[in-house]
């Protein structure tokens, strides 16, 4: 098996919401919208977010756990400057949003601060610093 990921689907309680906040607030591109069913979002060059209509995705995959507190995955979207982390996170609040943390240096070098999409899913965003964070940007 090639050491890659092809998709990173998502399960969405509103997918013309998801649709909203990635497309019009975050200015996205759609690769496939089906409505009530499925948006696909090219995310890199070999690599599309599927955000996946939660009642189709519990059909096919298995019921959902559901709970209190954060989803138990985070999303990174890394960039090369601090202020690039800034600019993103202001964008994503303008986007709706909620909750959004506010960026800072973290112990390990890097300067990242976290936002939810509409489903509560945390993308962090990032600058890294050394080999590893250059290896993950355009």
């Amino acid at each position: 098996m090639d050491q890659r990921i092809s998709f990173v689907t998502l399960a969405v309680n509103d997918l013309e919401r998801s649709r909203e906040f990635y497309l019009d607030g975050l200015g996205w591109t759609a690769e496939l919208f089906v409505p009530g069913d499925v948006l696909m979002i090219r995310a890199g060059e070999h690599l599309v977010l599927s955000l996946w209509d939660e009642t189709a995705f519990e059909a096919e995959v298995g019921t959902i756990r559901r709970g209190e507190g954060v989803v138990p995955i985070t999303l990174a979207h890394n960039v090369a400057s601090e202020d690039e982390v800034d600019a993103v996170l202001d964008l994503a609040r303008a986007a709706g949003a909620d909750p959004v943390e506010t960026a800072r240096q973290r112990e390990w070098g890097g300067y990242t601060g976290y936002f939810a999409d509409p489903d509560g899913f945390r993308w962090e965003i990032a600058t890294n610093p050394g080999d590893i964070g250059q290896l993950v940007l355009p």
